[in-house]
């Protein structure tokens, strides 16, 4: 017998390091070649690592939630090779979903062939899903390798007994409750954290009637919404911004500060600031400026959907070069952005709501909406940001000037 010590590989990008979010195997365990071990957590994405070799477990490199460094012993797996130890090559890895970790229920008692306290195996998108259905996972059998719980395995469980959904009809009274912040929730804070504490930010407010635009908006989606979808307000603010930081190129720029080097970047990257349930991402409209408005809007759609899904890949979650963010209806009057280190600005558009408003002397109801946009001051002067703005609302107000190169 021969042990295989697996190291945490370097999955790309420049990741130094990544965070253990579940372990899929246990000591003891059996695996087989190709089986995944655990799922690892980036800036941007969770990721599967697989077994290079079939073995059975002897040790783990950490417990979850465990920051580890490229490199790292991840495992150690036990093979019939009487050569003895040696060092796995890193495995290939895999991308999973971004689904965000249930907690781990309380022991309603082992099912045959779990041991009393052995944690069941299981993925985390299985555990929300238990969770959900109100199903304790120790009282799950498991049909997969090692004992892990399928999918087929809660299905079947769950049509055996009548499950408690989380979904109570009276609030029971509530108690303190501290939760260890993991996952993409802890990738999150760390990253607003670091934007706060290395960014100078500069917020610029500045109100715009969207009448005209919302009256386009409408026409366009009575004429060709039927053939090419229905657009929402993001399309028509995407190509704004394409246009705007064609007259102002600081500000669709990456800065490293470490090196002192701004790069003005030719082509528009949107980042879409998408909420999940796993908590905020960012999904990237790449090229923007090389499409039309409904090809924007279904790749907005798609992204959009890949993250809440949990299926974004790390290509689509990086590489942003100016940020827009909106909370819709929830939108508020003003707010305050952060910036999405490395980039030098983020547009926040607040919510649209009817207002009175003297035009040519006379008060009359006009739409109106607030841009609330950040900037990094080490990069955009107080005037650029303020010039950035106007231009776009130039053209939100005057939406032909969108279709005007």
């Amino acid at each position: 017998m021969g042990v295989h010590v697996i190291r945490m590989p370097d999955i790309g990008e420049g990741i130094a390091e990544v965070e253990l979010v579940v372990w899929r195997v246990q000591p003891g365990d059996t695996v087989a070649e190709d089986q995944i071990l655990a799922d690892v957590m980036t800036d941007k994405a969770t990721v599967e690592i697989p077994s290079p070799v079939a073995g059975s477990v002897l040790a783990l490199g950490g417990a979850e939630g465990r920051v580890l460094a490229v490199g790292a012993e991840l495992i150690r797996i036990e093979v019939a090779d009487a050569a003895g130890a040696a060092l796995a090559p890193a495995p290939a890895v895999v991308e999973a979903t971004a689904a965000p970790r249930a907690a781990t229920p309380v022991p309603a008692g082992p099912v045959p062939g779990r041991a009393a306290g052995e944690r069941p195996i299981a993925s985390p998108a299985l555990r929300r899903r238990a969770w959900e259905l109100g199903i304790d996972l120790h009282a799950v059998a498991g049909s997969g390798p090692g004992g892990r719980i399928l999918q087929a395995d809660l299905a079947a469980h769950a049509a055996r007994a009548p499950v408690a959904r989380h979904a109570p009809a009276a609030a029971p009274a509530r108690a303190d409750e501290q939760l260890q912040l993991t996952g993409l929730r802890r990738r999150i804070a760390q990253k607003m954290q670091e934007s706060k504490r290395r960014i100078p930010h500069y917020t610029y407010v500045e109100e715009v009637d969207v009448t005209e635009l919302e009256a386009l908006r409408a026409q366009l989606n009575a004429r060709h919404g039927a053939e090419r979808g229905r657009l929402t307000l993001l399309p028509l603010l995407a190509r704004a911004i394409v246009l705007a930081v064609g007259e102002f190129p600081q500000i669709n720029a990456r800065f490293d500060d470490e090196a002192g080097v701004v790069t003005r970047v030719a082509a528009v990257h949107l980042g879409i600031a998408t909420q999940t349930d796993a908590g905020l991402m960012v999904p990237v409209l790449r090229d923007a400026g090389t499409r039309d408005l409904w090809a924007n809007a279904a790749e907005i759609a798609r992204l959009a959907g890949a993250a809440r899904a949990g299926k974004a890949l790390r290509d689509e979650l990086t590489g942003s070069t100016i940020t827009l963010t909106s909370l819709g209806a929830l939108g508020g009057i003003v707010s305050t952005p952060v910036i999405n280190h490395p980039e030098v600005a983020i547009v926040g558009v607040n919510r649209v709501v009817a207002r009175p408003v003297i035009r040519d002397g006379a008060v009359v109801a006009r739409q109106m909406m607030n841009l609330s946009s950040s900037f990094d001051h080490r990069v955009v002067d107080g005037m650029h940001a303020a010039q950035f703005v106007q231009a776009l609302r130039g053209l939100l107000e005057c939406p032909a000037l969108l279709f005007v190169d």
